[in-house]
């Protein structure tokens, strides 16, 4: 099974942060999960609130473990709460399924991996990363 490199991880973390420094966003925290779902790297900026990590994680935990990005898992809670709700109690509330959960695929399309970003609106989070798994040379899905 294809499995993100922390070289990758610690690539789409830097250029994340970047991204999020450019766009002046507020401070961001960044986690990338494997394709089982346990971390493989994550940074939370100064000034970030220290709660953040376990925002990423749920973001990235449901895109790996449901294979959909955040817009996909938005767009389903919207239209079926109910599934979303069963979801979450099976994987123990750790799934928050809003922008910023991005399923990470290589070259062939194979998923990977996830990326969670968290600390400013989910649209900005999910932009931010986006720019950082592309510039990792991977695909995402937000």
């Amino acid at each position: 099974m294809a499995e993100i490199s922390h070289r990758k991880a610690r690539t789409i973390i830097a250029k994340t942060l970047a991204k999020g420094r450019e766009m002046e966003l507020k401070p961001l925290s960044v986690v990338v999960l494997d394709s089982g779902g346990h971390v493989k790297a994550f940074e939370r900026e100064d000034g970030a609130a220290p709660g953040r990590f376990d925002i990423a994680r749920a973001k990235a935990y449901g895109a790996i473990m449901l294979g959909m990005g955040g817009q996909a898992q938005m767009a389903r809670a919207e239209a079926q709460a109910y599934f979303m709700n069963a979801v979450n109690g099976v994987y123990d509330g750790k799934v928050i399924p809003v922008p910023g959960g991005i399923l990470v695929q290589d070259k062939r399309g194979n998923t990977i991996g996830a990326v969670g970003v968290t600390g400013d609106t989910s649209d900005n989070d999910a932009e931010a990363g986006m720019a950082g798994i592309e510039a990792a040379g991977l695909a995402g899905q937000p």
